[in-house]
């Protein structure tokens, strides 16, 4: 038989991305909806106080969802190279000690967060004018974080057991809830912010059924049994052990959200943390973009580098490169050229607004990188070099970030705080290059 030729390589890789890579970006995209739909009826319903209080929750929002990762990512991963060795017994205890562990995490999480929750938002960087929002969001929207960890790991589960469009169509439905219920609540019964959090938990909910449904119909092969929640140590370790990966970068991902409130809340009050919890909305948008074409990119990438043949491999980073860099420059584009209508979507305070936009073209300058350092650090992950995606990362985040916010704001005040993210976006994808020229390198010689 005749090898595939470039060109034939080439369509396969287009296609396999519509397969895989479409749905998931869909399906991120969805996700990212929950936070914004709320923020833009509680900006609209309920105030400017009300919209900085919502995102002085971001960084307990993203602590909280530390365990739906770990588990999701690391299950999904054993899961579906179970199901490819046909062993259904094993992908089904796979699932259930994903679930357990699940459980055991965020009830402990939970409980500690509620009895504790003022001192954690004056410590996110809250004052005696946003921490009364963020706490009654938080009441409500913590103890229903049980249910979006759990359907996290779920939609991950149904993804790799063979069905991308239903995980896709659950989260959708939830949305799309969310969006009816947020108006019935924070205007019709007059809740406020509060009134959002119960609308969220209620489409949490309604996830929750169909997630059910799903693993009680008889044309899937993954079914939840009784003994599937037994805990085995082993599966434990190779469900945390894949998943670490994700979970470090949402854990590094929370503490810096906590370390920019502070500088945020001292160089410019709470209207500056709202201001970044507007920004965040359209940077998350984009961002989950680029991670869904990595989740479409991951199991290319993974097959192709555990068969050897590494001409495929390249073509593949460099198309869904290609696809990233196209899309986090659009989101440049758009970010820079209608900051001010964007912003609208969330508050017509002249004061929020005025900052928001300012902050949004000055965050946003580095975008058209992102996609690259992204994708870069994905790919990383899928050839089982995790430390590299990590190192970037925490590099970002650690070796970048944190100085340029200290040294910035001391130069250009609030200005400087919004400047030190495109600063750590460069920097990161510099060292985001030199990994893969020197990976490119390696491979030539080998």
């Amino acid at each position: 038989m005749m090898p595939p030729s470039h060109t034939t390589e080439r369509t396969q890789i287009r296609k396999l991305f519509r397969s895989y890579a479409y749905p998931a970006m869909i399906n991120m995209i969805v996700l990212a909806l929950y936070n914004i739909v709320d923020r833009i009826f509680i900006g609209q319903g309920a105030g400017p106080l009300a919209i900085c209080g919502l995102a002085l929750t971001l960084p307990c929002v993203s602590l909280l969802g530390t365990m739906g990762t770990l588990t999701g990512v690391g299950g999904a991963a054993r899961i579906s190279a179970a199901i490819s060795a046909s062993n259904y017994k094993l992908a089904t205890r796979v699932l259930g000690n994903a679930v357990f562990l699940n459980v055991a995490m965020n009830l402990i999480l939970i409980v500690y967060s509620l009895f504790n929750l003022d001192k954690i938002l004056l410590a996110f960087g809250g004052s005696e004018q946003t921490i009364p929002y963020a706490h009654s969001y938080l009441s409500i929207l913590i103890p229903g974080s049980l249910l979006t960890n759990l359907n996290f790991t779920f939609c991950h589960a149904i993804r790799a057991s063979g069905f991308p469009r239903k995980s896709m169509m659950i989260i959708l439905t939830g949305v799309i809830a969310n969006l009816i219920l947020d108006p019935v609540f924070i205007f019709g019964f007059n809740m406020g912010i509060r009134g959002a959090a119960i609308a969220t938990v209620i489409s949490m909910c309604i996830s929750s059924v169909l997630i059910f449904l799903h693993f009680t119909g008889k044309q899937n092969t993954l079914r939840l049994v009784r003994l599937s929640f037994r805990p085995d140590l082993m599966i434990l370790l190779t469900i945390i052990g894949v998943g670490m990966a994700a979970f470090i970068m949402n854990i590094t991902t929370g503490m810096v959200n906590i370390i920019m409130n502070r500088y945020l809340v001292n160089y410019g009050g709470d209207y500056a943390i709202g201001a970044y919890g507007i920004i965040s909305s359209y940077s998350i948008l984009v961002s989950m973009l680029l991670m869904g074409i990595c989740q479409g990119m991951q199991p290319i990438i993974s097959y192709h580098y555990a068969t050897g043949h590494r001409e495929v491999l390249h073509d593949t980073l460099k198309y869904a490169i290609g696809i990233g860099s196209l899309i986090a420059s659009a989101g440049f584009i758009i970010g820079e050229t209608g900051a001010t209508w964007l912003v609208k979507a969330f508050t017509w305070d002249p004061q929020l607004r005025d900052i928001s936009a300012e902050g949004l073209r000055y965050t946003f300058l580095a975008m058209p990188l992102v996609g690259f350092q992204i994708i870069v650090t994905s790919y990383f992950q899928s050839i089982r070099q995790a430390p590299k995606a990590i190192t970037m990362n925490i590099s970002r985040q650690f070796v970048f970030l944190i100085p340029a916010l200290s040294l910035f704001s001391i130069w250009w005040g609030l200005t400087g705080i919004w400047l030190a993210i495109p600063f750590a976006d460069l920097m990161a994808t510099l060292i985001a290059l030199f990994f893969i020229l020197r990976q490119a390198r390696t491979s030539t010689l080998n």
